[in-house]
């Protein structure tokens, strides 16, 4: 073989070689088994759509999809583990309204909730709800008109517990009693259990709360839900209005929570392009939207810009009912 095709062959192989890591990461992703962690324990909604979504992810990608729970006050830990993370897509964290709670409430994080984390899609919205004592006699408001009515024409007296301060039901609470410009006394307690038994017992007169975490409750008559603090009724509880039905100051009023999947910032814009694919086909699929409704969660995905839109406006509503309610920044 002489000099010139030698001086040819190496040439392409030398060319080939240099030109593999430009290939666009998508078609080399996934090439390992992918990770969701979710700041949450196992067994609740954030946990369950994560496997579901999950499952259907491996079907879908060829690789596993493993699910890491990560509980922690404010999503810290996880969050930080997938800050940290490669960013090749193959880790992917579960973010949601309470990622957003955690950006506007804790004076400083291990991350950058804005900055080291790229939104890929939505999942899912569940709504909250302010329900009442269920004394089979309608209890003491028979509508949510008449608990407005008495809380404006009695300031200070209506008492509505929810869990812990700076959850996002805490802040929701909040949230609506501004916007409603009434006057009630927002009472905090050790998680959902404790609300539950103070409104059964008689202590506080209303609470707010998930709706999922309710249900059994509400099927069990012994609480009733005098409204729905989402943006549309719900499909379980149809005769169930809106707060924003009520117009006036609340008729733009939406508290809605959310959950959806973001990757380390620096992942490729072509692999989180892809995820979402993937997502949108997943989330459209009969069998997920059934199994997210029984947990009176709708499958909703989202393009990589509208989650990151949402995460935006969540940050900045939540910083202004923390300072508002003058909260402590932890």
């Amino acid at each position: 073989m002489n000099r010139f095709v030698l001086h040819c062959l190496a040439a392409v192989a030398t060319v080939s070689i240099a030109a593999l890591p430009n290939l666009p990461a998508a078609q080399t992703f996934p090439s390992k088994p992918l990770k969701i962690v979710v700041p949450n324990a196992p067994g609740g909604a954030a946990d369950i759509t994560a496997r579901t979504v999950g499952q259907k992810l491996s079907e879908a990608l060829g690789q596993p999809v493993i699910i890491e729970n990560k509980p922690s006050a404010g999503g810290v830990v996880a969050g930080e583990q997938v800050a940290k993370a490669e960013a090749d897509g193959h880790t992917l964290l579960l973010v949601s309204s309470g990622t957003a709670v955690s950006a506007a409430l804790f004076k400083a994080l291990p991350f950058d909730t804005r900055k080291d984390f790229a939104a890929v899609s939505k999942l899912a919205s569940f709504d909250l709800a302010i329900a009442v004592a269920d004394d089979g006699k309608g209890g003491r408001f028979k509508t949510f008109a008449e608990m407005l009515a008495y809380a404006r024409a009695n300031p200070g007296k209506l008492n509505v517990g929810t869990p812990q301060v700076g959850t996002t039901q805490n802040l929701a609470a909040e949230y609506f009693k501004n916007v409603a410009g009434i006057d009630v006394q927002v009472v905090p307690f050790n998680g959902t259990p404790p609300v539950i038994a103070a409104l059964r017992g008689g202590s506080i007169d209303a609470m707010v709360d998930i709706l999922g975490a309710l249900m059994p409750q509400i099927n069990g008559r012994s609480v009733r839900p005098l409204v729905l603090l989402g943006d549309k009724r719900a499909t379980q509880l149809p005769d169930v209005p809106v707060a924003h039905e009520a117009g006036g100051a609340l008729g733009q009023f939406s508290a809605a929570s959310w959950n959806g999947l973001a990757v380390p910032a620096k992942t490729s814009k072509d692999v989180i392009a892809r995820l979402n694919r993937e997502l949108v086909r997943i989330l459209a699929l009969p069998d997920v939207r059934q199994k997210l409704a029984d947990l009176t969660l709708v499958a909703e995905s989202s393009t990589p810009e509208q989650l990151a839109a949402t995460l935006e406006r969540d940050i900045v509503r939540w910083s202004g009912v923390i300072g508002r309610a003058r909260i402590p920044r932890q």
